[in-house]
């Protein structure tokens, strides 16, 4: 190994390390129940629910059956649980279709029967089942919106919840009275179970008009029908205190956090002071990217507020605002930021990628820069403040063979970025 590729393969080693912490077939097996007097039901949705409804199959001991609905490219066989793949981050029909027949199924359990719920992220796109009066094509259209619109998951998870038959709590009780376990893998920021997936099978204490606003301030034209279901109320999600909720349990099984944490190890063992500077972190991508890139020269260049070498770790979920007609991708984005107000700093190198592989709609996890990334940029021809003002950091790291690419991962615990700063 060079001493040109070893931050690099440091920078990719903790980012494997961070997405092996969350498979699920570490985290299910010390979270599964006894076995119920009746049967025992799996459903799910997500990124990561294909892998988790196999690591129910290998280590149940007794017979089981459900459903769950992941991205297309994330299944993994099982043999008992059907799988079902459909569209993310737009919504499709066969998610549609999937949602159908999971709230169907949900209603045919009794009162001896375990419902175990596995649910991910990017479970929101897949159970688009719409509310009455809506349809899948409004649902896509306002996806579609929201995503360009540089609303927070949390905002965006807010207004699928009120538009939604089975989201925000509905899941859970169309399962009443039999016992409901979701077991959750987290990939928002501050792990709140009503945003991961929009919370199935939680309640959920925002309001229509909650949502009406979220629209109203990102400049969202709603459709009539949409209107019409969050100003009358009829939207209304699943609140705190239902009693059919009363034995629902929810367990949140890997987390942004837990991912760093296994990242830092890896770092501190090759020699790196290593730092969480947060899990929850926020924000227009490009803002984040430039006062990361602030704090890390600082570090370099001061000794403040850490001292290199080092490395500096955070998750969260940063958004973007589509202006230009680039790729988008909130990871590259956030990197091609750092890039440009780093301007070639001789001792900084960094990675950002979304732990399920896919940042934004590109089957690509993120990218990897370096202190010569923008001369070589110059080289052929690529201007990176342009390519950054039109959203195209996809183009520009794939252009210098920097791109990451790790193909579906089975999890996602959201955004993983690391900065290393080397010796002086």
């Amino acid at each position: 190994m060079t001493a040109a590729a070893a931050p690099r393969a440091l920078l990719e080693g903790m980012f494997r390390a961070a997405i092996a912490s969350a498979q699920p077939a570490v985290c299910i097996p010390a979270h599964l129940p006894p076995p119920p007097r009746g049967r025992l039901v799996v459903l799910g949705a997500g990124k990561a629910s294909a892998a988790m409804a196999r690591a129910v199959e290998d280590h149940w001991p007794g017979p089981l059956a459900g459903l769950v609905v992941t991205r297309y490219g994330y299944n993994v066989p099982c043999e008992r649980i059907e799988i079902v793949e459909a569209g993310h981050p737009v919504p499709d029909a066969a998610g549609l279709h999937g949602a159908e027949r999971m709230l169907a199924l949900a209603k045919s359990v009794g009162a001896d029967d375990l419902v175990l719920c596995l649910i991910s992220g990017g479970g929101s796109a897949l159970l688009p089942l719409p509310a009455p009066g809506l349809t899948l094509e409004v649902k896509q259209a306002l996806a579609r919106a929201l995503l360009a619109s540089g609303a927070t998951i949390s905002e965006m998870n807010c207004v699928r919840r009120h538009l939604s038959a089975i989201k925000g709590g509905r899941l859970g009780v169309a399962c009443h009275p039999a016992r409901v376990l979701t077991l959750l893998i987290s990939d928002v920021p501050g792990d709140r179970p009503i945003d991961i997936a929009s919370g199935p099978t939680v309640a959920d204490p925002t309001t229509c008009a909650d949502a009406l606003h979220i629209l109203e301030r990102y400049g969202i034209d709603a459709p009539g029908a949409v209107r019409e279901l969050l100003e009358s109320g009829r939207g209304e999600s699943v609140k705190p205190g239902d009693p059919r909720l009363a034995g629902a349990e929810t367990r949140i099984i890997a987390t942004p956090q837990m991912a760093l944490e296994a990242a830092a190890v890896l770092g501190t063992a090759a020699g790196y002071a290593t730092h969480i500077l947060g899990d929850a972190i926020e924000g227009e991508a490009r803002d984040v990217g430039t006062a990361f890139a602030g704090i890390a020269a600082h570090t370099a260049d001061r000794a403040q507020p850490f001292r290199a070498p080092c490395v500096l770790l955070s998750g969260g979920e940063t958004t973007v605002t589509v202006r230009g007609k680039g790729r988008g991708g909130r990871n590259v984005e956030f990197l091609l930021a750092l890039t440009v107000a780093l301007d070639g700093h001789s001792r900084i190198h960094a990675l950002a990628g979304d732990t399920d592989g896919v940042d934004g709609q590109e089957e690509i996890a993120g990218a990897v820069t370096a202190p010569d990334t923008l001369a070589r940029a110059w080289q052929q021809g690529l201007k990176a403040k342009d390519m950054l003002a039109a959203n195209d950091a996809h183009t520009f790291f794939s252009a210098l063979g920097d791109s990451v690419i790790t193909g579906p991962t089975l999890t996602n615990v959201n955004d993983f970025r690391a900065i290393l700063i080397t010796h002086d």
